[in-house]
């Protein structure tokens, strides 16, 4: 189904010429969503604030619109525009497509500006509710990488081989985005994807790696300052050296995946596992999905099990206590740097561990339109992905949503 949906226009075209032709195109999802638990607050990757145990309308909808121009048979603009609630309280837009596309070949074509960055099956039409099964994409997969976009350039090679088509996909770059109450930057940003269709199936592989910066983020800033501060004070090496690591300033992050799906016979398959890894205090982890559903007329069933796991965490060398003869101020120091470095490790992007269970059901009612129906179950290790924790909370929190999906 989402192969078919990719290769139909969203829009209809508003002004055509001979030699040239403008579309407009549009997206949007309006939606509700409701958690059970006023402890937390359960929000997308990136999103400031979510449900608590109440109805919020901003954390599953949005607006977009894209405009195409094709300017003559090798070069055509395009430009994509997104209203969203994301790292602010409110809604904002974002321009998140702006680019050139030039037509080397039948097969190769080069992009330059912000386009979209190649990490995940579904990163091209990620905010196009229609274009997906499911409600939004599985967050223990999805919060592991916080950009959407890149400013730079892809290249695309497109190959048949029998009856199987090969898609590679190759982008460079830098970006920016904001994370809650922080900005997270991305610079030398390189970015492989190979993809392979044969009927109703699609694999894709995938690697990226960049040097990360975490910008704006208070509590980290006085933490790397307060370990330096305290090494050079009591002459403890190792807390400069672990000032350093905690820091992300400009530290290589990788994440490489892999991906499948299918829609044969009335069956839809849709899977990823993922793995990430990075230099600075941010985990490694693992991370995976699988949906499964089946078509009945116009209502398509599905289910979702997915799971995200810490593999390993920054290596804490903030001593228990201070040696005999230091000051007395020096071990309560080093007890409060050692709980805030050990904090560090489940807050941030995408940092906690959780799984899901997720039922729901899609309705195609209208052939521009679907209605959607989620419920979640939640089980969270300690604080999961939810922000906003109260003390006390310990999950699992079930979500529910429901959400009108169209195009236009």
């Amino acid at each position: 189904m989402i192969a078919s949906l990719l290769a139909l226009p969203l829009c209809a075209s508003v002004a055509q010429a001979q030699e040239n032709a403008v579309k407009i195109s549009g997206f949007g999802t309006a939606a509700a969503t409701y958690s059970d638990d006023d402890r937390v607050e359960f929000a997308r990757p990136n999103q400031a604030s979510g449900s608590a145990g109440d109805f919020r309308t901003g954390i599953d909808s949005n607006l977009g619109l894209q405009v195409d121009y094709t300017v003559n048979e090798w070069l055509s603009l395009t430009g994509q525009g997104l209203v969203r609630k994301d790292a602010e309280e409110h809604y904002g837009a974002e321009l998140s497509w702006a680019f050139a596309k030039f037509r080397i070949s039948d097969e190769l074509s080069v992009r330059v500006g912000r386009v979209g960055l190649p990490i995940f099956m579904i990163s091209d039409y990620r905010n196009v509710g229609y274009a997906n099964t499911m409600l939004r994409p599985p967050s223990e997969v999805y919060s592991q990488v916080p950009f959407n976009s890149v400013d730079g350039v892809d290249i695309t090679w497109r190959k048949d081989f029998g009856n199987t088509s090969l898609t590679t996909q190759f982008a460079a770059g830098s970006t920016k985005t904001p994370v809650s109450s922080f900005h997270v930057r991305g610079k030398d940003i390189l970015a492989l994807n190979l993809v392979a269709e044969n009927g109703p199936f699609t694999l894709r592989v995938g690697h990226a790696r960049t040097k990360i910066t975490l910008d704006d983020l208070p509590t980290l800033n006085t933490l790397v300052g307060s370990l330096r501060a305290a090494g050079a004070g009591y002459r403890l090496p190792q807390l400069t050296a672990l000032a350093s690591e905690v820091e992300a300033n400009g530290d290589k992050g990788t994440f490489n995946s892999i991906g499948l799906t299918a829609d044969w016979n009335n069956f839809v398959l849709q899977s990823e596992f993922a793995k990430r890894k990075t230099e600075t205090y941010i985990n490694d982890t693992t991370s995976w999905y699988v949906m499964g559903g089946y078509r009945i007329g116009k209502f398509l069933p599905y289910y979702t099990r997915s799971e995200l796991k810490i593999d390993s965490t920054i290596n804490n060398t903030v001593p228990t206590a201070c040696p005999a003869g230091f000051p007395a101020a020096c071990t309560p120091t080093l007890q409060a740097l050692r709980a805030g470095v050990s904090r560090i490790a489940v807050s941030g992007v995408g940092q906690g561990e959780q799984t899901t269970d997720t039922i729901g059901v899609r309705w195609d009612f209208y052939k521009s339109a679907a209605l959607k129906v989620q419920i979640d179950r939640i089980k969270p290790t300690g604080n999961g992905l939810f922000i906003n924790v109260k003390p006390g909370f310990s999950g699992p929190v079930t979500v529910g949503a429901v959400a009108l999906d169209f195009v236009f």
